[in-house]
């Protein structure tokens, strides 16, 4: 499947993060083997469905399957009123559209024991059926069953899009988990990568619980605290975070419980507990930099905690000589690389190219990723 030749090669990316307060929706240009951003937007969530959702992951060992089947097809609609919007927005018909990436919405992410497994809802057949384009979707159950984590999948595309043979580079995505790619100059080191722990997640929880809003704006309520350096070592001596790669993690593991099993002294002001992870972020993020990547010479930020000024402060003290900056001086700005990144996969996936790294995931190989779902009137898909 090919756009015609040397005309634009358009795919969609959408993408639903750990707040589920909208989609980030990307339309990405691939001629030539580049990566161009053509139009990007978000959708927005409606309340119900993301306190749903919420309730999924909060609850999921005992989760009820008729509400994740609802909130499959729920997210499935949206995902799909997205694209169309995406579209619009962009004013181009959808015959120009070579396929959709979704990700969907991450509900359940458990790699490890004898059954790991990874949940990713909106469902594709909605989205293809919906739109008429072809979709691909379900991306990280096929590395889990290579043996990986299925997660991070970003640094294959972070190599692509961000390498220099210059200086030995980090990629720090910061959503509701951060996570680190490793991108050494040298052609002869291996590219690797891992979750470092929380990102957003626990700020937000903490937030929405204590403020009612469902992330802490330009980090006024860390700021209003101070770091209890007490509470933050003993976050910090969390197994997790010297644990060696490959790892992941997600929001059934970092949440509030997880918080209150750490808070001994409860009489610590909510505004400095929320210092307090906003701090565990930026330290558990440069640990793992300082000991994985002891050589970096700039850190490139993408994902929302790049708008948390805050944040950004903490990790600047932390990194202290490293130079952090965010993707928008490599040219991708910062609040699009996830989205594009699964456009970009579901292009390896039509074109029957590889999309995980088996040194970030630790898959015993590198494999196709994702299911394809035709759109109307598509033949076969692969190349």
């Amino acid at each position: 499947m090919s756009a015609q030749a040397n005309g634009p090669e358009y795919y969609i990316g959408l993408m639903s993060g750990t707040s589920v307060d909208a989609i980030d929706c990307a339309l990405i240009d691939t001629a030539n083997n580049q990566v161009r951003l053509h139009c990007a937007t978000t959708f927005p969530i409606p309340d119900k469905i993301t306190n749903d959702i919420h309730r999924l992951c909060a609850d999921g060992k005992s989760a009820n399957l008729h509400d994740v089947a609802k909130s499959d097809v729920a997210i499935g609609r949206l995902m799909a009123d997205a694209a169309l919007n995406l579209l619009a927005e962009c004013q181009l018909d959808k015959k120009n559209i070579l396929a959709i990436g979704s990700h969907g919405q991450t509900v359940f992410h458990s790699p490890h024991g004898k059954y790991p497994y990874t949940l990713q809802i909106g469902d594709p057949n909605i989205i293809a059926e919906k739109t008429g384009i072809t979709t691909v979707a379900d991306f990280r159950r096929r590395d889990i069953a290579a043996g990986g984590e299925g997660a991070p999948l970003v640094p294959l595309f972070h190599h692509h899009a961000f390498h220099s043979d210059k200086e030995n580079r980090v990629i720090l995505n910061i959503g509701g988990i951060a996570n680190i790619t490793i991108l050494p100059a040298s052609k002869h080191r291996t590219v690797t990568g891992f979750d470092t722990g929380p990102g957003n997640t626990l700020m937000d929880q903490w937030t929405l619980l204590h403020k009612g809003k469902p992330m802490d704006t330009h980090g006024t309520f860390a700021a209003a605290g101070s770091v209890d350096d007490a509470l933050l070592q003993s976050l910090l001596s969390d197994d997790y975070f010297s644990r060696p790669a490959p790892k992941s993690s997600g929001r059934e593991y970092f949440n509030l419980d997880w918080l209150r099993s750490y808070l001994i002294n409860g009489n610590i002001e909510a505004e400095h507990i929320q210092a307090t992870l906003c701090q565990l972020t930026a330290t558990s993020i440069i640990n793992a930099i300082r000991k994985n990547a002891p050589d970096t010479d700039a850190i490139f930020v993408c994902g929302g905690g790049c708008h948390n000024p805050v944040l950004m402060s903490a990790l600047r003290a932390e990194a202290k000589d490293i130079s952090i900056e965010d993707t928008q001086h490599l040219n991708i700005d910062p609040d699009w690389v996830e989205a594009i990144t699964f456009a970009w996969l579901a292009k390896n996936t039509l074109q029957g190219q590889t999309g995980n790294l088996p040194s970030v995931t630790g898959a015993r190989s590198a494999v196709i990723l994702g299911g394809i779902y035709p759109g109307k009137g598509s033949g076969s898909p692969i190349a």
